[in-house]
């Protein structure tokens, strides 16, 4: 998978954790910072890192700098994710699944940062095992990078496959319409066009 150029992007930051580390020494305790940072751009693409460091402004920096490095494009059908999809790492497990429009983000606080990162609007989510941010976002991660689009499946195939969920547009449609501030939508415009001819 070719690396993506973040500097082409315009990514925004989410912090998901901040923890306070103390070690210590002869003269007391030495407190340090680490910091799990989440990056995306609202289109498809996201990134998770993960920064230590003495100062809290210096462990996220350096989060976001890992984030930026480990970038995925992640497919979509409409304002969801293509299939179901089951992911574990270290002790934590994570379950992604589709769901039409208008549902809106079903997930707890690491999970939903990163799918609200890479621009996912609609989808069910359930974390299992252990619920430590670092595994439920490296988890999450690893489960958007592992789906696969109905186009990448249709070339590997050589058939031509559709990715068809329920209240969510086919492949090559438009999304319905979601105007209710009182314009026109397409029923309405064309009503309006033969009222216009009529007085004509």
């Amino acid at each position: 998978m070719p690396r993506i150029d973040p500097a082409r992007l315009t990514l925004e930051e989410r912090v998901v954790q901040i923890n306070r580390v103390a070690k210590v020494v002869k003269g007391g305790r030495r407190f340090s910072f680490s910091a799990i940072v989440v990056v995306g751009d609202g289109a498809g693409h996201v990134g998770a890192g993960l920064g230590k460091a003495g100062e809290v402004p210096e462990a996220i920096r350096k989060g976001v700098e890992d984030a930026k490095k480990n970038l995925i494009k992640v497919p979509m059908v409409g304002t969801t994710i293509p299939h179901e999809v089951h992911q574990s790492f270290g002790a934590s497990k994570v379950m992604l699944k589709p769901a039409s429009q208008g549902t809106g983000v079903i997930a707890g606080g690491s999970v939903r940062a990163v799918v609200e990162a890479a621009g996912i609007r609609d989808i069910l989510s359930k974390s299992l095992g252990s619920n430590n941010p670092v595994n439920v976002v490296r988890a999450t991660l690893e489960a958007l990078r592992s789906m696969r689009s109905a186009e990448e499946l249709s070339q590997q195939r050589g058939k031509q496959l559709r990715s068809v969920i329920s209240g969510q547009p086919a492949p090559g449609e438009t999304a319905p319409s979601t105007d209710t501030g009182g314009g026109f939508g397409a029923a309405a415009a064309e009503a309006a066009a033969t009222e216009a001819a009529r007085a004509r």
